[in-house]
């Protein structure tokens, strides 16, 4: 049985060589993209549970696919790049990117890695939701958020945070246990990452993201989820 369908998507022939060693050995099925262009186009073809995409191609790079491919698909995406910048990962995150891998990169970390945005992305497809709070309509289902007259698209990392605040509603959630609890167990000091999607997340449902209703800060703690959650 196979553990999953990945692309890899990278303009260096001995990259996507030795990842589709690595993922083959690993029991996934994999196809190839050297490019953004081909990536968009293989997509459709192979449909993979997940794309590991390099941010640094000639043509459409990495960002530029990334976008494209979140404006319409729930799939998991892994970035690749050869920086470790805070804008690097900040870059990344507001693509639509589930996570971030360094090169050069152990094979161990990026198999772990794969193997936690595939559960994210399956865990979020098995349970689908409706709930309304105050002036919002989130459907988990469709990745929507109804914000009194317009609908707003979620990408697959801001559901999962929205998805566990509203399950802690009410309660103060500290920065490690929502990075933990939505990146898994490597994340509990990337504070950078969480400020990324709860500034995003902000834009897409609070009436005034400067002054949040919903999502607000708790000082020196992490964020809280205000309201009265009703299932729909």
């Amino acid at each position: 049985m196979s553990a999953g369908r990945v692309l890899v998507v990278d303009d260096q022939p001995k990259i996507r060589r030795f990842m589709r060693t690595t993922l083959v050995g690993d029991g996934y099925e994999v196809d190839e993209a050297k490019s953004g262009e081909e990536a968009l186009e293989r997509m459709r073809e192979f449909r993979p549970d997940l794309i590991v995409l390099d941010v640094n191609m000639p043509g459409m790079g990495g960002l530029a696919a990334c976008r494209a491919l979140r404006s319409d698909t729930n799939i998991a995406i892994i970035m690749l790049t050869v920086r470790n910048s805070e804008e690097d990962k900040v870059a990344a995150l507001d693509a639509g990117a589930d996570d971030f891998v360094t090169k050069p990169f152990s094979t161990p970390e990026l198999l772990a890695r794969i193997r936690a945005a595939l559960r994210r992305v399956q865990t979020s497809q098995s349970s689908p939701t409706k709930v309304r709070v105050g002036e919002i309509v989130i459907d988990f289902d469709a990745r929507t958020v109804a914000n009194r007259s317009a609908s707003i698209h979620l990408t697959p990392k801001e559901l999962d945070l929205l998805r566990h605040l509203i399950q802690h509603a009410n309660q103060a959630l500290s920065h490690r246990e929502l990075l933990q609890a939505v990146w898994g167990p490597d994340y509990g000091d990337q504070v950078d990452y969480l400020r990324v999607f709860i500034k995003n997340l902000r834009k897409k449902i609070e009436r005034n993201p400067e002054h949040p209703e919903y999502i607000t800060t708790e000082p020196w703690i992490g964020y809280r989820f205000n309201g009265t959650i009703e299932s729909l």
